[in-house]
């Protein structure tokens, strides 16, 4: 692609979130190896917030790939280091690469005796032998190659942003942000500047700036948010439905949502292979994980300011259709770094991309549902519905311009189409559908 002109209470739900995973784990498990292990990855990560957890889903899946594809051999392979003897089990390969990955990373006593406790299930479902053996070695050199290989990734230690003088169209710290001595500052700098996982580079994805403050484009931007954003909207200005998907996806992070799909579709198809789901959910994750670097590499880059900010300074923009409000609140806290491009945006729409490609835009019964908003379920039949119903979160939340929702479409879309394009083809495969996949 060109250059394009967390706490206790997160803890708990998470370890919720695992147990009612073992709990039904044994009956999933008869299915597939590949979506019952995204389950518990995805639910073992939630608490780690959005970003380490599209990082961590991501190494978790490739593992899980390069395990299986180790033994069955059918597509390219990631690291393309690892052996395995023709009749491995490609199931255990799968269940001890994701065990062994999330044991790393998440060790302590609770997850650890969940983990443990749901690899036992799996693996109990495997006859004992020689291919259960060999399957579980291959598993172990996939997770063990996975994580050395992201060991030095630049996703740590955490960095953060001061913010400058106030400028207009400038990111400040808003209420959410830490005060290290007293001072707001932003959260995940470092993220612009992490290796990607399918990218070459984030930097080949540069967006064009936002739009001029004194613009029209700007202040229709402005004076929507503004309206239908704020904490004291009617129902007529933000109607329940769009107050329900704020608080949904406020809730929800881009890999919660679109592996929770994902697993919907493949098991509504009925058809896919656990090689063939390997691959997809290592794609589908990558795709998320390079969203959200090359998200922070513009967010950073551009540092611009979020609306709560904008609108208190309305009458410091130059635009005489920018009337300020210096009581304005939005209806969510703002996260702590800079609005453009949005970042739910941006991941959403890189996962959304590469299960366009996979599975079709549309034809699909997708419901969405998370714990944490128990009395919130959403129902949709194309992964565009979820994108735009993103968008419109994230506007009527009050934290983001719809031009920065815009942005991040573009921003997701490029990114899932290069991870897609560019790795985990299959062996025969030239390239030659490309274009077709564009269309």
């Amino acid at each position: 692609m060109k250059t394009m002109h967390s706490g206790a209470t997160k803890r708990t739900f998470g370890v919720c979130m695992l147990m009612a995973t073992l709990l039904f784990g044994h009956a999933v498990a008869k299915a597939d190896a590949v979506l019952d292990w995204n389950l518990i990855a995805v639910n073992t990560t939630n608490p780690s917030g959005p970003f380490v957890q599209a990082r961590d889903v991501a190494i978790v899946q490739l593992a899980v790939f390069e395990a299986v594809n180790a033994i069955t051999g059918d597509y390219r392979p990631y690291l393309g280091t690892i052996g395995a003897p023709h009749d491995a089990s490609a199931d255990a390969a799968a269940i001890q690469a994701a065990y062994r990955v999330l044991i790393t990373y998440f060790p302590d006593p609770a997850n650890a005796s969940m983990l443990n406790a749901a690899r036992a299930n799996s693996l109990a479902l495997i006859p004992d032998g020689q291919p259960k053996s060999d399957g579980i070695a291959v598993g172990d050199a996939s997770a063990s190659a996975m994580i050395a290989l992201r060991a030095n990734d630049g996703s740590s230690p955490a960095q953060f942003k001061i913010p400058g003088p106030v400028v207009p169209g400038e990111w400040q710290a808003t209420p959410s942000c830490p005060k290290p001595n007293g001072i707001g500052v932003g959260v995940f700098f470092q993220w612009g500047k992490v290796t990607p996982f399918g990218i070459p580079s984030v930097s080949e994805f540069l967006l064009d700036p936002p739009p001029a403050l004194d613009s029209n484009q700007y202040a229709k931007a402005y004076n929507e948010v503004k309206t239908v954003g704020s904490a004291s909207a009617n129902s007529i200005e933000r109607p329940p439905d769009r107050a329900n998907v704020v608080l949904f996806y406020a809730a929800s992070s881009p890999t919660f949502v679109f592996n929770q799909a994902a697993r919907q579709v493949v098991a509504q198809e009925g058809r896919r292979s656990l090689s063939e789901n390997a691959r997809a959910f290592a794609l589908i994750n990558m795709a998320i994980g390079d969203g959200s670097f090359a998200s922070f590499f513009n967010k950073y880059h551009y540092n611009f300011w979020r609306p709560e900010t904008a609108i208190h300074a309305g009458d410091t923009d130059d635009n005489p259709k920018t009337d300020p409000d210096p009581n304005w609140v939005p209806f969510i806290p703002a996260p702590c770094f800079p609005g453009y491009p949005s970042n739910h945006g941006s991941l959403s729409n890189a996962g959304a991309e590469v299960m366009r490609r996979l599975y079709g835009e549309a034809g699909h019964a997708i419901t969405l549902s998370n714990p944490a908003v128990p009395t919130i379920v959403l129902h949709y039949g194309s992964f565009r519905q979820i994108t735009d119903d993103i968008t419109d979160a994230r506007v009527y939340g009050g934290i983001h311009f719809r031009t920065d929702q815009d942005a991040a479409a573009r921003l997701g879309r490029a990114v899932g189409r290069a991870v897609y394009k560019s790795n985990l083809r299959a062996v025969h495969d030239y390239g030659w559908d490309d274009d077709r996949d564009d269309k």
